[in-house]
Parts: structure tokens; sequence; C-alpha cells
């Protein structure tokens, strides 16, 4: 596969918060490997109470056909789901590939901090886990990279701290426009193509006529960057509102 050249990063730097502080991402250059397309250290706050809410609830399984998806463990523990198999990480383990097309899940194995983390033995006390999350450039027009994940935080938090319902058609336009797709039961056969079959036709073409959009301008820092991503889609073109002849920006509504 191809990839483009590396390009200058409007998100470097920029923290993305959500859940009121309980989980924090930090947008930065890779520490050893400069073609990334993307990279963050995460941080999730154990202890905080809307983490901690939330804690038994696993996100949902999803894989991406088009990249490589990276996990390195920096500090405490992350569960990544891989097929069903669940992984422990640590920072011994080094990082850990996700494979294009592998159905996967990242949460934390601690659901009781007080209870669970003693039993772990090298003196970690449950309050945070932080890690590397990064992903393999490609040139697909749908991809992974920080305007989806700004948006995805963004609308994750507005269900968790409004305590809103889950829009699944929202979910999966999001998703679409970042080269991801939710999993369907792996007994299903040809599952993987059935549920990117199922991606683009609900969360693009239908989505589209329901007026769901994938990316928010209230949401997103460089609103050209995502105005240019929309531009390529004949679905998502007609949400590429940039300024208008008066400068004035044209608002995007929330379709959900």
């Amino acid at each position: 596969m191809s990839t483009t050249s590396k390009r200058p990063d409007p998100y470097l730097g920029k923290i993305i918060s959500a859940f009121e502080g309980g989980i924090i991402t930090r947008v930065i250059d890779h520490p050893y490997d400069s073609n990334r397309v993307f990279a963050y250290e995460v941080t999730f706050h154990l202890r905080h109470p809307r983490v901690a809410a939330v804690a038994a609830q696993k996100p949902p399984l999803h894989f991406h056909p088009y990249q490589e998806e990276y996990v390195e463990v920096l500090e405490g523990r992350l569960t990544v789901e891989v097929e069903g198999v669940e992984h422990i990480l640590s920072p011994r383990d080094g990082e850990f590939l996700l494979k294009p097309w592998c159905n996967h899940r990242l949460y934390s194995p601690v659901t009781d901090v007080q209870e669970q983390a003693k039993k772990y033995d090298d003196g970690w006390d449950g309050e945070r886990t932080v890690f590397l999350l990064s992903g393999q450039d490609t040139d697909e027009m749908f991809r992974l990279d920080t305007v989806f994940f700004e948006n995805w935080y963004a609308y994750q938090d507005r269900i968790v701290v409004n305590e809103e319902k889950i829009d699944l058609l929202q979910v999966m336009s999001m998703f679409d426009a970042g080269g991801s797709y939710l999993s369907l039961p792996t007994w299903i056969p040809f599952s993987r193509t059935i549920a990117r079959g199922l991606g683009v036709v609900v969360g693009r073409w239908i989505g589209r006529m329901l007026g769901y959009q994938p990316f928010f301008e209230e949401w997103t820092t460089d609103w050209d960057l995502a105005c240019r991503k929309m531009e390529m889609s004949v679905f998502h073109r007609r949400f590429a509102h940039r300024e208008d002849s008066k400068g004035d920006k044209m608002r995007v509504s929330y379709a959900a």
C-alpha cells in the first residue's frame, strides 16, 4: 500500500479532554516512528467519577480495513481485546500491533480500582493508565486521524455527561468517515465484508439522506481540514459549510 508523505499536523500539541477530564488525550509526534499518521498519549484517570461510572461498559467492537493501529502502555494496565481474546498489556510488553480487519476494542481491565489493582506485582496503584495510540498512514479517503478522534471523543462525551442515548446512525456515520466499522458476530459468513458494506450503506448513504454528518464544526479544531475531507465524498459534500461571502460561518446542524 502506498502512503502519502508526512504532512504538518495542525493538531500537534493539542489536548483533547473527555468525560469532564477523566480521559485526557495529548496529540504528539510519535517518539520513534515519524511515519505514523497520528500519535496520542492517552491517560485514563480510573478513579474519576465519570470514568468509574462506565468502567464496566466495554466500547463497541470494531475493525479498520485500511490501517494498522498500534498500542503501547506507558503506565498501568490496558486491555486490548482481539477476536474475543483479552490481552492485558503493561509497560513491559512494548508495542502491540492491531492488524487491518481484526475485530478489537480497548478498555481498562480494572472496574473496581481499590480491590483489583492490588493483584498487580509492580506497585501500580490503579490510579491511572497511560498509553500511546498511533496509526499507519494511508491514501484512503476515509481513515483514522485526529479529525475523526476529536469528533468521536466529543460524541462519547455528550452521551456520558448528558446521559443521552446512543444514536446508532450517528455512530456509523462517524465510524465510516474514520475508516472504522462496527463488528458483526464472527459466526456470520463474510461478517467483515457485510459489516463494512452496512457501514457504507447505512452510515454514508442512508445517513446522508437523513442529515447525519461525520464531523461537526463545534467539535473540530481544524474545520477547514474536516471540510476538505468531506468534500472528497459526494455524500458528505453538503455538510462542508465554509465561510459565506460575508465572512460569517454557516453553522451545521446535529441530526441525531
